[in-house]
């Protein structure tokens, strides 16, 4: 887990997956092989409302273009406020324990 923003309105954390270590299966073993696949995601809590967001698949991956799109560019605070007041239209999950 890794806090990317915090700010009075918005905290956003990126939750990376852990790592999973790839086992051997023997040629004989007829058990189906575990799930491999590691995902990300980002919390976007507003603080405001109360509630939280969580983005997972493709709209994360959305999400980290727009995170790189701020690195390259440097936005000012007001208009990654404004985005992520977008992103939190989706929040429906109240935060119950931060």
């Amino acid at each position: 887990m890794q806090m990317l923003y915090d700010s009075d309105s918005f905290v956003v954390v990126h939750m990376l997956p852990d790592a999973v270590e790839q086992q051997e299966t023997p040629l004989n073993d007829t058990a189906p092989p575990t799930p491999q696949l590691a995902r990300h995601g980002f919390e976007i809590v507003d603080k405001r409302s109360g509630k939280e967001v969580y983005l997972d698949g493709s709209w994360a991956e959305m999400f980290q273009q727009q995170i790189l799109a701020w690195q390259r560019e440097t936005p000012t605070q007001e208009e990654v406020e404004d985005a992520l007041d977008r992103y939190a239209g989706l929040a429906q999950n109240p935060v119950v324990m931060h």
